[in-house]
């Protein structure tokens, strides 16, 4: 098996289902898989998930994927659609934890910092870099470098000779060299190829390969509700990308065929933009092209919402539907609404608005807020008005959760005057009651642990909140207290350009 090339074992798997085939190719190659997946999303467990679900999306298509196929431009490409889906699949799952959270904080810490501070600026953003290149550039450097193959096996897996093959990877490291200078990353393009060669590929824990093999060999019949839905998302995000390829060659074809003026007077006869929706979608900023605007809303009475992706360099994504000045600026400079305070007259109305760059997102949705508002904002200690959020003699009914279930982790709201927590700690009730009363509340209640909590108060209307009642009710059904008081606290400041 050792001696067989990748898409003969492939062939071999699909053709006589063996299992031996398709192990000995999980071994060659979970290491670039989990390494790719735990770039992107920076935490070692979902990034065994995501290897988990690629190699199982490897055993369903074994059969369909075509003879040319370099495995690793399709492992990279997979592996990066599946993190895509997992990042959308937690964003909603962190929306029903607390809808009104205005930032989702997608990507956690890995367990381990790079040792290498050129690697570590690097590696936020190389799978991004590698995105951006041409598929046979991609390819190249995938081989090359991930793999270290030599030139001459590069050339002959790409179909050149080895001289085409090192132009090919030199020009493809000169893409990269300007791809990352432009994000603050200088470097030579040998100091950038060495780091790649060196950080990479990290090994994968030691028993994910088996039990990989075992679950991607079944096809995806015995693996998790987790895995399946990842391996359902990626191959919606496939879909979606074949369908928008098709779609920009058939709008080349018309255009080479001589009918630019009929394209161009169908685009300016609608004004408005696809991802200006009803309601604040994932699927709608993630398959929107990168730019960023601020519009009139086009719904100006739909409910407000918003959806936002930060990542660990802290740039975003978002789209806001129907949002207020005072909500945009907040995801701008990764701030709270309710810990601002305008040093000038707020402007009124609602917008929709999107920021989805690559990278640079929330400066260049401050530079368009600057330039239509003539606003801007800085972080400054303020002395304002807070909330203590404080614990009586009596615990009331805090309970410290129990619960191993992770899906029903997190918080409920119930039209009425209900909310409900599951395995959380003070700090998000605190979270949530900040929104709620539009004003900063400071967690004093010492308490560290995990909670399972429910209280319930009268409220007829959500617009016109039971302040006084929701107060109530968390001193007689939790023992917690609502203080009102004045502290010097970090506020956002915003103010009029000078």
């Amino acid at each position: 098996m050792q001696d067989l090339d990748d898409l003969t074992l492939l062939r071999e798997y699909a053709g006589r289902d063996s299992e031996a085939a398709f192990a000995e190719l999980v071994a060659r190659r979970v290491d670039l898989v989990y390494s790719a997946a735990l770039r992107q999303v920076r935490d070692p467990h979902r990034a065994g998930e995501i290897t988990q679900a690629v190699f199982t999306l490897l055993a369903q298509k074994a059969g369909r994927i075509p003879d040319q196929t370099i495995l690793a431009g399709w492992l990279f490409k997979t592996t990066r659609f599946t993190a895509i889906a997992q990042t959308r699949e937690l964003a909603r799952h962190a929306l029903r934890r607390a809808t009104l959270e205005k930032e989702l904080s997608m990507h956690a810490e890995p367990s381990s910092a790079p040792t290498d501070p050129l690697w570590e600026k690097m590696s936020p953003l190389l799978d991004e870099a590698l995105a951006s290149l041409g598929e046979t550039d991609r390819q190249a450097v995938l081989l090359r470098f991930f793999e270290n193959q030599s030139l001459a096996e590069v050339g002959r897996q790409l179909g050149t000779g080895e001289d085409t093959a090192r132009k090919r990877v030199s020009r493809a490291l000169e893409k990269l060299q300007r791809y990352f200078s432009k994000r603050g990353v200088s470097s030579t393009t040998a100091i950038l190829a060495g780091a790649i060669s060196a950080n990479s590929v990290t090994a994968a824990p030691a028993a994910l390969a088996k039990t990989i093999s075992v679950l991607a060999v079944a096809k995806g019949a015995a693996a998790g509700t987790s895995t399946l839905t990842l391996v359902k998302g990626a191959l919606k995000i496939m879909a979606w990308t074949k369908m928008k390829t098709a779609v920009v060659v058939g709008v080349n074809v018309l255009l080479a065929a001589g009918t630019t003026s009929v394209v161009i007077k169908s685009m300016n006869t609608h004004q408005t933009y696809s991802w200006q929706v009803p309601k604040a979608d994932f699927n709608v900023l993630y398959a929107a092209s990168k730019q960023v605007r601020i519009l009139p809303a086009k719904y100006p009475n739909a409910d407000s919402g918003m959806c936002a992706e930060r990542r660990r360099d802290n740039n975003i994504k978002v789209l806001g539907i129907s949002q207020t000045v005072r909500e945009m600026v907040s995801v701008a400079y990764l701030g709270e609404p309710a810990r601002m305070k305008f040093l000038t007259s707020e402007p009124q109305g609602k917008y929709d608005y999107i920021a989805n760059l690559t990278s640079g997102s929330a400066e260049a949705l401050q530079r368009e807020i600057r330039k239509q508002f003539g606003l801007v904002a800085k972080m400054e200690n303020r002395e304002s008005a807070v909330l203590l959020l404080v614990k009586t003699s009596s615990s009331g009914n805090l309970k410290v959760s129990t619960s191993i279930n992770q899906e029903e982790w997190g918080m409920s709201l119930r039209p009425g005057g209900h909310l409900s927590l599951f395995h959380e700690p003070v700090s998000s009730l605190a979270r949530y009651l900040e929104q709620k009363f539009k004003l900063p509340v400071l967690d004093r209640t010492g308490l560290h642990e995990n909670y399972d909590l429910a209280v319930d108060w009268d409220e007829a209307d959500w617009h016109k909140p039971n302040l006084d009642g929701l107060k109530q009710a968390l001193l007689d059904q939790l023992g917690l207290e609502l203080i009102p008081t004045n502290l010097p606290i970090e506020m956002l400041v915003v103010e009029k350009v000078k």
